[in-house]
């Protein structure tokens, strides 16, 4: 089976090793015996977003955001019409931003996101960096990761963690992270969060193989060393969300 993979901005929008969510996704797909093309995408770049089997967006600074922003509009209509169709997709960190209606800087200037979503986002002086533990109802183990933002999301209606225990989600403290809407993927924890959470990595990629019509093979790729780093990972924030609630 061919896939490909279309990443937008892949230099623009890199921080946090935001680049492995990619090549941990090409890796485990290759690993399921499929051929992969990866298209990166640069500011001024072409794309066809109708042979798109991934689209991705890394996180970025809130300028980057902002820069990538303005040549990302004119893929607008094309990314909601794919994404309507079942096509999969992540949006990693600030990237998830422009996935909505506005985004409000902290000077009060603001921008448009393309609208996919209706939430919006609105930037402070306060930068929020802290580990994440929370919960998804696609699968019942915990999702991990870390958070750097400088401002709220509102407004998500389908979010992809419906409880975190630790951490601070889209609007508040202990509260609902990221959107999750059909197979689009979105939120701000960074990490990388495909290779931090490797049953996040096999449900997106359960998502792409079923629009396609097809279900995961049986056996599927291994990656004991990511295993372990995610068991060491959910405990211990386990035990720092279980000692946080402890003193509420």
């Amino acid at each position: 089976m061919e896939m490909r993979i279309i990443h937008f901005y892949p230099d623009l929008m890199n921080l946090y090793g935001s680049r492995a969510n990619v090549l941990a996704l090409e890796r485990y797909l290759k690993g399921l015996g499929c051929a992969v093309t990866v298209e990166a995408v640069a500011p001024g770049g072409e794309a066809d977003l109708g042979r798109g089997d991934f689209f991705y967006m890394g996180a970025g600074t809130e300028r980057a955001a902002r820069a990538a922003m303005e040549d990302f509009a004119r893929f607008g209509s094309g990314l909601k019409a794919a994404a309507q169709d079942g096509a999969t997709m992540l949006f990693a960190g600030t990237a998830m931003e422009l996935l909505g209606k506005t985004v409000t800087e902290a000077d009060g200037s603001a921008y448009d996101g393309v609208g996919l979503a209706s939430f919006t986002a609105k930037h402070g002086k306060r930068r929020i960096v802290e580990d994440v533990y929370g919960r998804t109802s696609l699968y019942p183990e915990a999702v991990v990761g870390f958070i750097n933002k400088c401002g709220v999301v509102s407004g998500v209606e389908t979010p992809l963690l419906s409880e975190v225990d630790l951490g601070f989600g889209n609007e508040r403290e202990r509260g609902p992270e990221g959107f999750h809407w059909k197979n689009v993927f979105a939120s701000q924890l960074t990490g990388p969060l495909l290779v931090k959470n490797p049953k996040l990595l096999e449900t997106v990629a359960a998502a792409i193989y079923a629009r396609r019509g097809e279900t995961l093979p049986v056996e599927r790729p291994e990656d004991p060393w990511a295993e372990k780093a995610y068991t060491v990972t959910e405990e211990q924030l386990r035990l720092r969300a279980q000692g946080s609630h402890a003193f509420v």
